[in-house]
């Protein structure tokens, strides 16, 4: 019955998702592509599960108590009229659109031999994930960051059925019992109401269970991977290999099997927003415009840095918008970038319980050490810089550009943390430092096959044999 109550909990906002970017997607003229239903299942979930949240925030709002029928009944309903105002907009084509995606996924070479090693693929992600799930199922409540300051929201929640307050230690103790305290009061609710929601489902507080969305958003990262990648024009190999990476990336790993912290969300969602922005790069479907979006304004509320994260992606967004001039102006920003860090030499604001001040002085081993030799990100980053380097000439062509230069402001982000903040001092004792490369980590794995696979066209373009012209046989000349 628990295992229902589970899979309950997983498919209604994944229903509602998909549902959403459905019915605002426009029926293909030009067939389907083999990567569109995949894409669809992965950005589903993230735009279902975060806009499950706001609907539990809007409840807490009026005063109704959180209950599994009350925040999962209009929601199925909210779904149900989505799904039939798609098959009234295009009649019976409507939803049977997203039926002939489906039948569009199959083994993409002919080959006896490399259709059992795509499908042997699979099959060990499949039991990755499988592994995965007994962990979660199994394990009790990782402590630290999980205890003290998500889980104690979704605890306090639960048990009241609306969304109390919690504050800081001071602000408690003045309280008088009207505050509630943990560790980041501040911190945004996504997490801990998705938590919530599970424990509701399952009718019980279940520490280890309610941490199933975190398996479920891993799974989500991996199909919109594969799903976007073949949208922007990468082959079905190369896609699958890249959703086999991003499913094997350790740390992302201890993050699901250890469940409870915030940060590989953080990179679930920041990761699919960009993916959607460069679909809509190519597409301009009000489908892929409204997944970026949302997901943007979701990075805001899963952790408290996903507010730079999300403005990583106005880059990518200046130079799409400005094909002509975008490259300049983005340039021109990070100048400008570079000044301001000049400017905090003579102050020291504290944003995000980060003190910012230029005091140049990176634990520059500490962040070799964990990059390139700790077994953290295997060899993810060597492939990235290996890939800068043999694709650089195709880094600002106009379908490579916007991912370019999100990457960049992404790198930029990082260095000003590490580089000129307090947060140095958790670089060098390894507290900190892989947590918040781990945000960042999928979209550079992404940025890597992108820039491989512009460079391998290029390549192949230039070195390919000139296809054999037939021979030209002269007719026999008429006898005399």
């Amino acid at each position: 019955m628990d295992a229902l109550r589970i899979i309950a909990s997983l498919v209604v906002p994944w229903v509602l998702g998909i549902a959403v970017l459905l019915v605002v997607l426009p029926r293909p003229r030009d067939g389907v592509s083999a990567g569109e239903p995949v894409w669809l299942l992965g950005a589903g979930y993230t735009v279902g599960a975060f806009l499950l949240t706001c609907w539990m925030r809007a409840l807490s709002l009026a005063h109704v108590r959180f209950g599994a029928l009350v925040v999962a009944a209009p929601i199925v309903a909210a779904a149900a009229v989505l799904l039939w105002v798609r098959h009234r907009r295009y009649g019976a084509d409507g939803l049977g659109h997203f039926g002939r995606m489906v039948r569009t996924l199959r083994t993409p070479s002919p080959d006896r031999l490399l259709r059992i090693v795509w499908w042997l693929l699979i099959a060990w992600m499949a039991v990755r994930f499988v592994l995965l799930g007994i962990e979660i199922t199994l394990r009790p409540l990782y402590p630290w960051d999980a205890w003290i300051q998500w889980a104690t929201k979704a605890r306090v929640w639960y048990a009241l059925g609306y969304m109390a307050p919690f504050g800081r230690a001071d602000a408690w103790l003045s309280a008088n019992g009207a505050l509630y305290f943990d560790a980041s009061p501040e911190y945004p609710p996504t997490m801990p109401l998705l938590q919530v929601w599970t424990c509701l489902m399952l009718g019980r507080w279940d520490d280890s269970l309610m941490n199933w969305p975190w398996w479920m958003l891993l799974l989500s990262l991996v199909l919109a991977i594969y799903g976007a990648l073949q949208r922007l024009g990468v082959g079905a190999w190369s896609s699958l290999v890249a959703a086999m990476l991003a499913a094997t990336l350790p740390l992302a790993d201890v993050h699901v099997a250890l469940a409870g912290y915030a940060d590989m969300p953080m990179a679930v969602y920041y990761t699919i927003a960009v993916l959607a922005l460069l679909r809509w790069n190519m597409t301009r479907t009000t489908s892929d415009a409204l997944a970026a979006i949302l997901l943007a304004i979701a990075c805001t509320q899963i952790k408290n840095p996903g507010i730079v994260w999300a403005l990583t992606l106005v880059p990518g967004l200046i130079v799409i918008l400005l094909p002509q001039k975008g490259v300049r102006v983005v340039a021109a920003l990070f100048g400008l970038a570079v000044l301001g860090l000049a400017v905090l030499a003579q102050t020291e604001p504290v944003i995000f319980n980060y003190r910012l001040h230029l005091d140049f002085n990176p634990a520059w081993a500490a962040l070799g050490e964990t990059l390139f030799l700790l077994d953290n990100w295997h060899l993810l980053w060597y492939a990235v810089i290996a890939v800068a380097i043999v694709a650089w000439r195709q880094l600002l062509s106009p379908a490579l550009v916007p991912v370019t230069m999100i990457g960049a402001a992404g790198v930029l982000f990082l260095f000003v943390v590490f580089g000129f903040t307090n947060a140095r001092i958790w670089v060098s004792d390894q507290t900190t430092i892989n947590r918040a490369v781990l945000h960042f980590a999928p979209v550079a794995l992404v940025f890597a096959v992108l820039a491989f696979d512009a460079f391998a066209r290029r390549w192949w373009s230039r070195h390919a044999p000139p296809p054999a012209s037939p021979e030209i046989v002269s007719e026999p000349q008429a006898a005399a």
